[in-house]
């Protein structure tokens, strides 16, 4: 019996629902989901392995035209990902106006299997979502269209049957064992990133950037120790909360999901660190694992 395996890019515009479908499809968290827009920085990878075939599911970050270092990053993840992708899953949201041209233009030339999802139809009418499939039957002409809800799970298992159909026949590209190719301190620092999208407002989210310094696995607890990033002092004060409060909320919330995660009692410490404009630093965004 022949043995499948490929990659399979997911990209989107920020709060198309990327993260979530990713998350429906690997049947994992591998990407962390909150209601702000810009989330996903890196370029996560979810394996998921059969007997007969390896789908390497990947999370790219939301398309936008980049203002500073760090979105010029994260739009070469998405570059690259579109490069190596055996099959291209686009997600669009059913409200959303689609105006990033070079990337249609991107899909329309490549030769790899391209199905468009148009996400959060449960937010729609039966009209507006038949008036979108057209739009997008016309604009890009994709091998499949799929009306989707990624939060309510609607035809996920379409989408999965679709990939598995058009992936190329190849030995796996991964150990069988591997869920993902990032490490446990990699999602520790996104469990933390995402408490911090989800507990503070306007600018604050995306000015910081989680590193976990220290990770020390002992007999009955990891013991981790984390910096969060800001660029002002104003920032850091608002991290830390009046008399601490903010920042014990992230930790408490945070832990909770690490022990989940790790399935093993944590402590955690966190620390607040102001780096001015470190979001336009080549050297810093480097050392942040945003190599372009």
């Amino acid at each position: 019996m022949s043995h499948k395996a490929g990659f399979v890019s997911i990209i989107g515009k920020p709060n198309a629902g990327k993260s979530t479908l990713m998350n429906s499809l690997v049947g994992e968290k591998m990407s962390i989901v909150t209601p702000k827009a810009q989330t996903t920085r890196h370029r996560i990878l979810g394996i998921v392995n059969e007997e007969d075939y390896q789908i390497i599911f990947s999370d790219t970050p939301g398309v936008i035209k980049p203002v500073y270092g760090l979105q010029e990053s994260m739009m070469s993840f998405v570059q690259g990902s579109l490069i190596d992708a055996d099959v291209i899953l686009f997600v669009t949201d059913i409200n959303e106006r689609y105006d990033e041209g070079d990337v249609i233009e991107k899909l329309r030339k490549t030769s790899s299997p391209v199905a468009v999802l148009v996400n959060k139809i449960d937010k729609s009418t039966e009209e507006n979502v038949k008036k979108k499939i057209a739009y997008w039957q016309e604009t890009l002409n994709p091998q499949a269209i799929f009306a989707v809800s990624a939060l309510l799970g609607h035809n996920v298992q379409a989408i999965f049957e679709f990939v598995l159909e058009n992936l190329p026949i190849h030995p796996p590209y991964y150990d069988k064992e591997e869920l993902t190719d990032k490490t446990e301190r990699f999602f520790v620092s996104e469990m933390i990133r995402e408490k911090i999208f989800k507990l503070y407002e306007k600018e604050i989210p995306y000015s910081t950037e989680v590193i976990v310094t220290s990770f020390k696995q002992e007999e009955d607890i990891v013991r981790i120790s984390a910096e969060i990033i800001v660029e002002r002092d104003s920032q850091k004060n608002i991290i830390i909360g009046k008399g601490g409060a903010m920042i014990k909320k992230v930790g408490t919330y945070a832990r909770e999901d690490i022990e989940e995660f790790l399935q093993k009692k944590v402590f955690l410490e966190l620390f607040v660190k102001v780096i001015a404009n470190w979001r336009s630093k080549k050297n810093y965004l480097k050392s942040f694992g945003y190599d372009q």
